[in-house]
């Protein structure tokens, strides 16, 4: 089934996670990428979700999960190793119309965390709708060996020409067309470059 591909900015936004260990370590360090506030909730939590909070990136409480922790919080994410209270946790962030990730059953949630290659602005995400992970991954990583950092200097001389664009007052197809006609010609020089090296 084809999801939504959408980037949400997450910075005046809380995320709620459930779980405290290497699962939901891996999906708070997305969540501070992203800028988000992150609540942690979880009988027990490993270090380095301690030393996050140290640093007040996160607040935790431990204890059990409780449908009040679902209070103020924009997404959800379900992932202790126990399935009845991820299927809980999915089940009570739905009735909220909480949109919510569940780490070891995808198809519980609504949404899923993809694969991210990040260079500057430019972010690619791969995806198989959480079907599998380490595929996802792996494609990631074929795409970091095609695309280098230097396409993060193109996001933002791109950039640059389309503020400019939009402040000339031309049409939206003629700014498209010119655009990506750039865009072509710059990513042309860079693998002409890549391949002489």
């Amino acid at each position: 089934m084809p999801h939504l591909a959408l980037n949400i900015d997450m910075r005046k936004r809380t995320a709620l996670i459930v779980g405290g260990g290497t699962v939901a370590a891996r999906k708070l360090q997305a969540l501070r990428e992203a800028g988000a506030r992150i609540r942690v909730v979880a009988p027990e939590v490993i270090p380095g979700i301690r030393e996050q909070e140290a640093s007040g990136a996160v607040t935790v409480r431990i204890g059990c999960y409780e449908a009040a922790d679902l209070d103020g919080v924009a997404l959800v994410v379900a992932a202790t190793d126990d399935t009845a209270v991820n299927r809980r946790v999915a089940a009570e962030a739905g009735q909220k119309g909480l949109l919510v990730a569940v780490a070891d059953q995808p198809e519980a949630g609504d949404c899923h965390f993809p694969a991210i290659l990040r260079r500057g602005g430019l972010e690619i995400a791969v995806s198989t709708g959480g079907r599998c992970p380490a595929l996802a991954a792996e494609v990631r990583d074929a795409i970091a060996g095609m695309i280098g950092h230097d396409y993060a200097g193109l996001v933002e001389e791109l950039a640059a020409e389309r503020e400019k664009l939009l402040t000339e007052g031309n049409g939206t197809t003629y700014n498209k067309k010119l655009l990506r006609a750039k865009a072509r010609r710059l990513i042309a020089e860079l693998s002409e470059r890549k391949d002489i090296s």
